[in-house]
């Protein structure tokens, strides 16, 4: 408890909880689409007309997408607490801290107003699409301040190293766009009455697997680079794991019928990635210089 007070333990904490709470968001509210609860409050703000919680005539899904509403209090929350303990460092030790904790703050609200927009579009592909594209961003932002919460040094790297790393994470996050369109385009789509994007699923499928693979290739390449300019392998050995996992997943999800089960997995892997691709690139002086 007494390291808890001390502002660099306390701000570890909190870019911690902004990390988890951000992926732990997407996966409920995937949960929500998997479950056919998208309109479980069939409008927004107010839960239904004349109620801001849930109403029992709502039913499960009611309580599923409410459940899902409220967990947006508690990002805004950890966000606040998490910006109020920058705010009380001292100014040279608020670098690379200050903006991503401002800009988690207000990105959850921009989160919500997109999330109730989706709901009063009748859960238009495209917007429940761009709702996930926020929350990645968000995810990366968050990894950023823990990056920086830490004060990390980079990783020794190269010059053909930090070119193949500088290419993981648009790449990645291609994958993860297409992957959003897969969504889009399958049977999940929140509300047995919502509309699909038109995509063929097999095609758009396909399209998916390509940057996929070639994020896996860059990795593996990323390995043989640092090895030979003697580099910690812990994050990319970790980020091949996960990608070989998601791969799998993916692959088994589509040939046996996009099982609700499987298909949760594989959207809390695609946010994993989105916060280790990240990582990958702040922790080799990418994005940021020390």
């Amino acid at each position: 408890m007494r390291d808890f007070l001390v502002g660099t333990a306390r701000m570890k904490f909190f870019a911690w909880a902004s990390v988890v709470s951000q992926i732990l968001l997407v996966v409920t509210g995937g949960l929500v689409r998997l479950t056919g609860s998208g309109l479980g409050c069939p409008t927004w703000p107010e839960c239904e007309a004349g109620s801001l919680t849930n109403v029992p005539a709502l039913g499960i899904h009611g309580v599923i997408e409410f459940t899902n509403r409220m967990l947006t209090f508690v990002l805004l929350l950890i966000a606040v607490l998490t910006f109020i303990t920058v705010f009380s460092f001292a100014k040279a030790q608020r670098q690379g801290l200050f903006f991503p904790a401002l800009i988690l703050g207000f990105g959850i609200v921009v989160q919500a107003v997109i999330g109730g927009i989706s709901v009063l579009t009748g859960l238009n592909s495209y917007i429940v699409g761009a709702h996930f594209l926020v929350s990645a961003a968000l995810i990366t932002i968050a990894t950023v301040l823990l990056w920086n919460s830490y004060g990390s040094k980079t990783i020794t790297s190269s010059k053909s190293l930090e070119f193949i790393t500088s290419l993981l994470y648009p790449i990645g996050i291609l994958t993860v766009v297409i992957g959003v369109l897969v969504t889009g385009s399958g049977p999940h789509a929140g509300d047995a009455k919502t509309p699909r994007n038109g995509f063929n699923p097999d095609l758009i499928t396909h399209l998916h697997s390509y940057p996929a693979y070639l994020t896996l290739a860059l990795v593996i390449l990323q390995l043989v680079l640092a090895s030979r300019v003697n580099a910690k392998l812990t994050s990319s050995i970790w980020l091949l794991v996960a990608l070989l996992v998601q791969a799998i997943i993916g692959i088994v999800q589509t040939r046996t019928g996009l099982p609700i089960e499987l298909v949760a997995i594989h959207l809390l892997g695609a946010s994993t990635l989105v916060s280790l691709f990240t990582w990958q690139v702040v922790s080799r002086g990418i994005w940021l210089k020390r």
